[in-house]
C-alpha cells in the first residue's frame, strides 16, 4: 500500500480566519484515516466438504408455455435475421464487382431458376383456369323473371358505426 501525501494547507477565503486547533484535529483525523486497514485477505484454504449434509433442492419454477413460444421464436427470428442478413451481404458483395460478364453469370445462374419457377406457375394456373371455365348450361322449369333494379337501404349510428345494408327479397 503505497502512503498518500500529507494533506497540504490552503489558503483561507478573503475575510475568513483559520482555527489552528480545528486544522490539526482535520489532519489528525485525516492522518488516522489513512493508517487504517481497510481490507483483509484470509488464505486459509477452504474445505473440500462440509459437516452439513446436502439438501434436496427442487427445481419449482414454472416457465408458462406462452413465454417458452416467445423465446423459441425470438431465437427463431434472430438466427433466420442473421442469415438472411449473411445472404444479403454475399449478394452485394458479389454485385459490387459488377460488370457486363458477371451480370450475365448473375442472371444465368441465379435468376434463371426463378424465372423457369414462375413459368411454371403462370402454366399451371393458366390451365387450371382453362378448367374451371367449362360452360355450365342452366334449364329453368316455368316462368322466369329478370329484374335489374335494384334498392338498398341503409342505416349507420353510433360513434362506431356499423352498417347493415338490407336488400329486398
Amino acid at each position: 500500500m503505497h502512503p498518500m501525501p500529507e494533506p497540504t494547507p490552503t489558503a483561507p477565503a478573503a475575510g475568513h480566519t483559520v482555527n489552528p486547533l480545528t486544522e490539526s484535529v482535520i489532519q489528525a483525523a485525516t492522518r488516522d484515516a489513512m493508517r487504517q486497514i481497510t481490507h483483509y485477505r484470509d488464505d486459509t484454504p477452504v474445505p473440500a466438504k462440509g459437516d452439513t449434509p446436502p439438501v434436496p433442492q427442487p427445481d419449482s419454477r414454472r416457465v408458462p408455455t406462452w413465454a417458452t413460444g416467445i423465446a423459441v421464436a425470438s431465437l427463431g427470428i434472430g438466427a433466420g435475421a442473421t442469415g438472411l442478413g449473411c445472404a444479403a451481404w454475399l449478394l452485394f458483395k458479389g454485385l459490387s464487382s459488377v460488370s457486363l460478364p458477371s451480370l450475365q453469370t448473375f442472371a444465368l445462374i441465379l435468376l434463371a431458376p426463378f424465372a423457369g419457377a414462375a413459368i411454371l406457375a403462370v402454366a399451371v394456373g393458366a390451365a387450371i383456369a382453362k378448367a374451371k371455365r367449362a360452360s355450365t348450361t342452366n334449364i329453368y322449369q316455368g316462368a322466369v323473371t329478370v329484374t335489374s333494379k335494384t334498392e338498398v337501404s341503409s342505416t349507420a349510428r353510433g360513434m362506431f358505426a356499423r352498417n347493415r345494408n338490407v336488400l329486398p327479397r
